[in-house]
């Protein structure tokens, strides 16, 4: 298929491919489930990664082994329709790129997509990164460094996806359509970088969809089409509905 008429599918991960918060999730990988106090109330406004290394950390003391950590992850529900979207996107490649754009971390979304048999469908997550040290702690940095005022310290979801159109832009792909599929505030502002072709789809009754239409009421120049959902099947419609006739 000609580069120029395929669509890019770009999702957020927690609360939108899956079914909950992965950083939280991990809690469940304890004894008791939970965490000191003190290390709760050590997290700042916007400082999310860095706190997600203090309990990792935390999790590493209490002898809990990478296997131990892998196994709870992978209980992680997906979104209602997900996994079936994801499937349909791993056999539609020719006409469908996938990126995933995320403040999870690299090695819970790789455990989380290859359980599930959905590693193929994603070309490239833009997430913080993290690996096991020597002593069988994960560690996790920040994705990158940026300058936008609006977004968490670690990764602005639109500095992001921007790096990887123009990478694509020079390797000779150029997206006829955007779809971003995503549910909270980090991302509001990917979605102001989209063209009038492209379409935004927020999850009913989360953040970005308040966010969306506050902007809509106020007369703001976002491009994309709004179109919410509650399920992948309200995306697969969608994304359905851009590409090519007759595909199956």
């Amino acid at each position: 298929m000609d580069e120029t008429m395929k669509t890019l599918m770009v999702f957020d991960f927690d609360h939108t491919v899956v079914d909950d918060n992965s950083d939280t999730w991990v809690i469940r990988c304890l004894p008791d489930r939970t965490l000191p106090n003190a290390l709760k109330d050590s997290y700042q406004k916007g400082q999310w990664t860095d706190y997600m290394g203090r309990v990792m950390a935390y999790i590493g003391d209490q002898a809990v082994s990478p296997d131990g950590i892998r196994v709870v992850m992978e209980t992680i529900p997906f979104t209602q329709g997900m996994a079936d979207l994801l499937a349909f996107i791993s056999a539609h490649k020719s006409a469908v790129d996938c990126v995933v754009i995320s403040d999870s971390n690299a090695v819970f979304i790789d455990w989380i997509l290859g359980a599930a048999g959905l590693r193929s469908a994603v070309d490239r997550v833009l997430t913080n990164p993290a690996r096991f040290d020597d002593r069988g702690y994960l560690t996790v940095r920040r994705h990158h460094a940026h300058d936008c005022a609006r977004c968490p310290v670690n990764l602005c979801k639109r500095a992001a996806l921007q790096a990887y159109l123009t990478e694509c832009e020079e390797g000779g792909v150029d997206y006829h359509r955007m779809i971003y599929v995503g549910d909270g505030g980090n991302d509001l502002c990917p979605s102001s970088c989209l063209r009038g072709g492209d379409v935004v789809m927020p999850r009913r009754g989360f953040t970005l969809e308040g966010l969306l239409s506050k902007l809509q009421s106020r007369g703001s120049s976002l491009k994309a089409r709004v179109v919410p959902w509650t399920s992948g099947t309200e995306v697969l419609d969608e994304l359905r509905s851009h590409m090519l006739p007759a595909t199956p």
